[in-house]
């Protein structure tokens, strides 16, 4: 298995070039290629020596993330499982929409955080994902679209705890939001936790934009002990004191995530709770139909639930919308092709 190039370090990459007798502006033009040009080849970089592009294709691969599985769902949704060639899988989603292309992007291989709807935490956590893992989900997601279009908007919600690898994360969202990368604004970039309050403050006290998400999912303490394991040792008020401070550090609303279970905390006296609990916020709650997972107990919400749930908040004044339901035909929601995919190469081994 050859290295990517994107897994280089500038330095790095600068340093091979000029051991392999290269000036260091073929960095710069590599880049351009691949930012610009969509270039996942070296081969298609016309303007490097062809010794140049043969000896990078010798050496290298552009991405060292290979594309596994692709999903097309009938709204346009697409799904991707990329294999870092070592045994390890990870998910992404392209979401294109009239005026906006949105992509979902995981910042670990499997979760530690062990919140028991999700198939992202079956198999526990692997690993933290690296920069240029993460910068790699979002230029092969862009690749996939038309040369007219691009990604506006991405969101770190996929598989793993974002705020969990904020040492990797923060620096490719960077790059990716500057004039080098995308130059996508950090207020189009949604970084979604289960509540670490550390962590939370840590992002509060790095001076960006990027709009923070908190998955959670019951507003009453002994149903998020049972819903999200960590909540037990973490508190839920602990997380609130945290998101309050978050917004006091920066000015920026929350967003609430609320993945609504049927018949588990989809009920009249859920959605009171919730809304006591962010009253006198400065909150947003996205409600979020559960996708049922085969290997799972948790079963979707009635739409007739849903609808009472959002009305119920609306009542006592809280800011609420019912997120879109897409790619529902492919296994959208997170970690469940993962799971396919590894349960498939399992059967053909045995």
């Amino acid at each position: 298995m050859k290295p990517g190039w994107l897994d280089l370090t500038e330095p790095q990459r600068l340093e091979w070039l000029k051991a392999a007798g290269y000036p260091s502006f073929r960095a710069g033009q590599i880049m351009r290629w691949i930012v610009e040009g969509r270039a996942d080849s070296f081969e298609r970089m016309t303007d490097l020596p062809k010794a140049l592009r043969d000896r990078l294709a010798a050496e290298f691969d552009v991405f060292s993330l290979k594309m596994a599985e692709c999903r097309d769902s009938s709204d346009g949704t697409r799904k991707l499982v990329l294999d870092d060639g070592q045994g390890g899988r990870l998910e992404c989603v392209l979401m294109p929409d009239d005026k906006r292309v949105s992509v979902c992007i995981s910042s670990q291989i499997g979760c530690g955080m062990g919140c028991v709807f999700c198939a992202s935490t079956l198999g526990g956590l692997k690993r933290n994902l690296t920069t240029s893992e993460i910068i790699q989900q979002v230029l092969t997601l862009r690749n996939l679209l038309p040369p007219e279009r691009t990604v506006s908007h991405i969101v770190v919600m996929g598989m793993g705890e974002s705020l969990a690898n904020l040492d990797n994360l923060i620096p490719a969202l960077d790059w990716i939001c500057s004039s080098a990368g995308l130059g996508i604004s950090q207020r189009r970039v949604t970084i979604s936790t289960v509540g670490l309050p550390d962590k939370i403050r840590k992002l509060a006290s790095m001076d960006r934009q990027y709009p923070l998400a908190i998955s959670l999912h019951a507003a009453r303490p002994e149903l998020r002990d049972k819903l999200i394991p960590v909540n037990q040792r973490v508190g839920l008020d602990a997380v609130m004191q945290a998101a309050d401070d978050y917004f006091e550090t920066t000015g920026r609303q929350i967003t609430y995530e609320y993945i609504l279970l049927g018949g588990v905390n989809d009920r009249d006296e859920d959605a009171v709770a919730l809304a006591r609990l962010l009253a006198g916020r400065k909150a947003h709650v996205n409600l979020i139909p559960y996708n049922s997972v085969g290997e799972l107990e948790w079963k979707a919400p009635a739409t007739a639930d849903v609808l009472a749930f959002r009305d119920r908040l609306q009542d006592m004044g809280t800011s609420v919308t019912i997120r879109k339901r897409r790619g529902r035909d492919i296994d959208a929601a997170c970690g469940q092709l993962r799971r396919e995919l590894d349960r498939r190469t399992s059967n053909m081994v045995h």
